[in-house]
């Protein structure tokens, strides 16, 4: 909401002096947050006046339009001559009024005008657009004034080019403060100043005779007042404060009409709509849509009406979306000229509409079209129902002054009964809630300043205004109290947590995980939660993918994401695209994205949870139902890779990221939980199924199967191209909460020994079937305590070594705590390690093979 400093002041008396940036200061410590404040007209130096144009020369010999004026200025030349001036606009003639600016003058953005040669002529100044004088971004034509203002009037005053206005981010609980009267009832309860209320109008009362109005969803709609206005002039223009108000506050003016209920919307807050009577059918009703009807907004667009749509119509069908938006077909008709007769023909006689719609309604309706209006975004934060009829009477009473309009006597009037929403409240209470003790009269006197009655001692029965919608419980009052005393006077105290309490295992691994991960090059990605059929599709998920099975949200955020994630990898993967599509890189040259969260597995027992108080903790049923209404949440870890991991450099040759980088990531999160992962080859989408792995832990050894826990390898190139992806990308995914399991929890600090290492080469050839994981971990078995790690560092497969067969070069590394090893020592813990592998996997030591049969 953008509030002019200058329109701020009709309604509040602020302190000579008292500049935008000190008004902007107060409301933020009344809580409202101000973006900015924007000073129109800053540098602006005179002089810039009233012109009246005298003639106009055609300068024909150039390729676009360029007119010679000379333009009566009165006095404010110093000589009373004519001004020359070029101009290449052509939406004025001799005789009109315009805004000139004379050699001297300096323009917003500093720009400097002087007297200069162009087009052949000699041009004493310009002649102004809006857009040149930082009204509007219009550089269409020049300003055309209306003709009662004199040549030489100072035009500065006269357009307020010199204002501040504060731009306010109106949060969805202060909805009365996208209005100039609810920006003004803060402005001076912050100053301690009384408010000069425009909405205290004398309103006549309903009569019989007003415009027909039936109701037939009083809870839609629970307020409508109509008011008619006759004899209006078609040619009748907004005037230049009224325009200058609606450009300081971002809307653009269109007619008188549309003017005027634009107006009283920001100064009221209430939002308004004018149809033309000649051009409706009928009484007005307020009803639902009925389903298959269509309507024509006044955006041009057709749409579609759903049931649940609250519409405006008559007897010809809708002809506007109540609150949100009104129809073509009875709209303000531009006012046309007769060229022969001079006569202006247009819309003659309005009828003024002031209503009050459901807020959720409005909302609901607002988001099925994708129309966001200013009538909309106020109805939706709610607006002041008793404010409906003041509006249709201020602009009833704006229509008579500026369009030389009648009144019809006849005022419709439709309300829904509603008793005043009061609250009770302990006088205490606000003190509690703050840690502060406030005395019965601060706590009465804060909330009378907010527009409530209070009655009552010490047990407070308080009356919400009307305006106030977001005040529903006692909280809500407590918060009114402390913002009005001041934020900044609340004492700072640190929470004193019960001894003995930190953080849980799970969050200790969440922490973990992440720390290693970043540690190992990947760069943490936070994505929302929400995901659609379109991505399972893009990942080439089967129709029968338990993945596919997900939690619907009742009122999701997009209709194009309505469930919640099953899996990662749609929200990491898709940011794996937007950061190589901006060239995005990573530390080491190309993209490690990683993510830890929560995915929502459906349990086939959810169901809309109950609402749990809050001023008390909720009893262990209560929890209870809670969570057996929720679907299982396993906390997940996933990384994604593309690109190179390694840069080439002085330091030798780059390498791409491969599938073993994936399960490298996946390594090092079980490594971070204190558990060991078992890799098998696997066919499981998205990934590429010669270069798929299955992770598991738990396994008794490397023939027992373990626990599945996830997979890691490259994707599937159709995934690949689906999703946009660089070639060759990977990624991998984890069950965290599985491998936190069976890390047990505890991760145990390296053991540092200062006795030298032995180190011991095997190579052993095995069948080309036999997991290389299987083979280590019988190394490992037969090894012994002595033994420190085990490296795969080499696979070979040809001809030395036998058709399905290959090669397997381990490093092993020996040592002791307590000793220094000896030769015999090491050999025999390798030789007792090579055993095993024999044993177990049919293994045979390299250069041991029986000799080839000649």
């Amino acid at each position: 909401m953008r509030a002019p400093l200058s329109w701020l002041r009709e309604y509040v008396e602020l302190p000579a002096g008292e500049t935008g940036r000190d008004v902007a200061a107060k409301l933020i410590d009344a809580g409202l947050e101000v973006e900015t404040v924007e000073r129109l007209g800053a540098g602006l130096k005179g002089p810039l006046v009233v012109g009246k144009v005298l003639a106009i020369e055609e300068l024909t010999e150039f390729k676009k339009p360029i007119r010679y004026c000379q333009v009566d200025v009165g006095e404010a030349n110093g000589t009373g001559a004519p001004q020359n001036i070029v101009c290449g606009a052509t939406n004025f003639r001799v005789g009109d009024k315009v805004v000139v600016v004379l050699p001297g003058a300096v323009l917003p953005g500093d720009f400097a005008i002087s007297a200069r040669k162009t087009y052949g002529k000699v041009s004493e100044g310009m002649i102004c657009s809006a857009a040149e004088l930082d009204m509007g971004e219009d550089h269409s034509g020049i300003i055309v004034l209306p003709p009662e203002y004199e040549p030489g009037a100072d035009a500065v005053e006269l357009l307020e080019l010199v204002d501040e206005v504060l731009d306010i981010a109106v949060t969805p609980d202060r909805g009365y403060c996208l209005s100039m009267r609810g920006i003004a009832r803060e402005t001076a309860t912050a100053y301690g100043q009384q408010l000069r209320d425009p909405a205290l109008l004398d309103v006549p009362t309903p009569n019989a005779q007003g415009f027909q109005v039936n109701v037939s969803d009083p809870k839609g709609c629970d307020r409508f007042s109509a008011r008619v206005v006759t004899g209006l002039r078609p040619e009748a223009t907004s005037p230049l404060w009224l325009q200058r108000r609606l450009q300081k506050s971002g809307m653009r003016p269109v007619s008188l009409a549309v003017d005027i209920t634009n107006y009283v919307m920001l100064e009221l807050g209430s939002p308004l709509h004018a149809y033309d009577r000649s051009r409706l059918d009928g009484p007005i009703t307020v009803r639902r849509a009925t389903p298959g009807e269509r309507l024509t907004t006044l955006d041009g667009t057709e749409r579609k009406l759903d049931a649940e749509d609250l519409v405006i119509a008559d007897d010809s069908g809708p002809i506007g979306l109540a609150g949100v938006m009104g129809g073509g077909n009875s709209e303000i008709a531009d006012p046309e000229q007769d060229p022969e007769s001079g006569e202006w023909r247009g819309t003659t006689e309005v009828v003024v509409e002031a209503a009050h719609f459901d807020p959720v309604t409005v909302a609901r309706t607002s988001r099925r079209h994708k129309i966001s209006s200013e009538a909309s975004r106020r109805f939706e934060r709610g607006v002041d129902p008793e404010a409906a009829a003041a509006a249709a009477q201020r602009t009833v009473d704006l229509l008579v002054l500026l369009a030389g309009g009648s009144a019809d006597p006849g005022v419709t009037g439709f309300v829904t009964p509603h008793g005043p929403h009061t609250i009770k409240i302990p006088a205490t209470h606000p003190g509690r809630v703050a840690g502060v003790g406030y005395a019965r009269e601060t706590v009465v006197h804060h909330l009378l300043q907010v527009g409530c009655d209070v009655y009552g001692q010490d047990e407070l029965t308080v009356t919400v205004p009307s305006w106030r919608s977001d005040l529903t419980d006692p909280n809500d009052l407590a918060e009114e109290v402390i913002r009005l005393e001041g934020y900044e006077n609340l004492p700072s105290t640190l929470p004193r947590p019960p001894a003995g309490r930190g953080l849980t295992e799970r969050q200790r691994l969440h922490r973990r995980v992440g720390r290693a991960l970043a540690g190992a090059g990947y760069t943490e990605a936070l994505n929302y939660p929400f995901v659609g059929q379109g991505s399972f599709d893009q990942l080439g998920l089967s129709q029968e993918d338990s993945r596919r099975r997900t939690v619907t949200l009742v009122n999701p955020l997009s209709d194009e994401e309505p469930s919640l994630r099953t899996t990662l990898l749609p929200g990491l993967l898709a940011a794996l695209r937007r950061n190589d599509g901006r060239g995005s890189q990573g530390s080491q040259g190309g993209l490690a994205l990683f993510e830890t969260g929560l995915v929502f597995l459906p349990t086939g027992r959810e169901t809309r949870a109950a609402r749990l108080r809050v001023d008390a903790r909720p009893a262990d049923e209560e929890i209870a139902s809670l969570e057996t209404a929720l679907p299982r949440q396993p906390l997940h870890a996933a990384a994604v890779l593309a690109g190179p991991r390694e840069q080439p450099g002085w330091w030798g040759e780059g390498r791409p990221s491969v599938w073993a980088d994936a399960i490298e990531a996946a390594r090092t999160v079980a490594r971070a939980a204190g558990a060991e992962l078992t890799v098998r080859s696997a066919r499981h989408e998205p990934w590429h199924p010669g270069r798929c792995a299955a992770l598991h832990v738990g396994g008794p050894d490397g023939d027992g199967e373990g626990t599945l826990v996830g997979y890691a390898g490259e994707l599937h190139p159709r995934a690949v191209k689906a999703l946009g992806l660089p070639q060759r990308s990977c990624a991998m995914e984890l069950d965290l909460d599985a491998v936190g399991k069976a890390g047990g929890g505890v991760v145990p600090a390296p053991r540092v020994s200062g006795f030298p290492v032995a180190t011991r080469d095997v190579a052993l050839v095995v069948d080309e079937s036999v997991p290389a994981a299987r083979v280590e971990t019988a190394l490992r078995e037969g090894a012994g305590e002595l033994l420190e790690s085990v490296r795969l560092f080499d696979v070979f497969t040809g001809e030395q070594v036998g058709g399905g067969k290959k090669s397997l070069a381990y490093a092993l590394r020996f040592r002791a705590s307590d000793r220094t090893l000896t030769a015999d020592e090491a050999s025999a813990a390798r030789d007792s390690a090579v055993a095993s592998a024999v044993e177990r996997t049919g293994a045979v030591l390299r250069g041991a093979e029986a000799p080839a049969q000649s």
